[in-house]
């Protein structure tokens, strides 16, 4: 297994290197899925250009530059789960913290100092990932997760989450599995990609807002219709 502390990026490093790098970084993700040093270093690796493109499209607007401007943060210790569990049932508070509570997992946390805007949608989108399974509805499975790649493959572009699919593709199609058939597993990545690129961008929403909105209302804001699979 490798260690994440020997994980590092160089200056101005090659497409090869940071593809090695990235692949390191999945590597310990799949012991470690909360580790902030792969997290961190495999959005640096493939994204800084995705991120510094997605700036600018928010500066554009006035409520992306508010954003960037006061950086909201959905990281732990930003909110209370135990409060958000007591708020009405169907609204983004409720089933963010039923999320957490039958997946058994924590809530995001970074150890990435934020100096740029750039290093603030890096943050950004990796702390979003939990509130967009309950938003788009995408299980935590395997296929789920590719279901999430995909949309945030067509949403914003996220070259993480290209590289995520290809080589999970790439293992899923040599050796099926979660009862999923291989025109199945291509047919949802594809309706899932989509369904991201047919949606508004999510990155500039105010999730913290809006935790006594109702899910399903938030969902006909945010995402597209998903498509029926036959």
């Amino acid at each position: 297994m490798i260690d994440p502390q020997t994980l590092s990026l160089p200056d101005n490093p090659s497409l090869f290197t940071r593809l090695r790098v990235a692949t390191q970084c999945l590597e310990v993700a799949k012991h470690d899925p909360t580790n902030p040093t792969a997290g961190q270093l495999l959005n640096i690796s493939l994204d800084m250009k995705v991120y510094a493109s997605l700036v600018q499209r928010l500066q554009r607007s006035e409520e992306g530059r508010r954003l960037l401007s006061e950086r909201p943060s959905m990281q732990a210790g930003d909110f209370d789960l135990a409060t958000l569990e007591h708020l009405p049932e169907g609204t983004l508070g409720r089933e963010f913290a039923r999320y957490y509570r039958d997946n058994k997992i924590s809530p995001f946390a970074t150890t990435l100092e934020i100096k740029k805007d750039v290093d603030y949608i890096g943050k950004r989108y990796r702390e979003t990932h939990d509130v967009l399974h309950v938003l788009t509805g995408y299980a935590t499975d395997v296929m789920g997760e590719m279901e999430l790649q995909a949309y945030a493959l067509g949403n914003l572009g996220i070259r993480t989450a290209a590289f995520i699919l290809l080589l999970s593709s790439f293992q899923f199609l040599s050796a099926p599995q979660s009862g999923v058939g291989r025109s199945e597993y291509l047919r949802r990545l594809w309706a899932a990609f989509r369904r991201g690129r047919a949606s508004p961008l999510f990155l500039d929403f105010w999730f913290e807002r809006n935790w006594e909105t109702p899910v399903a209302t938030l969902r006909a804001r945010l995402c597209a219709p998903a498509e029926r699979m036959n």
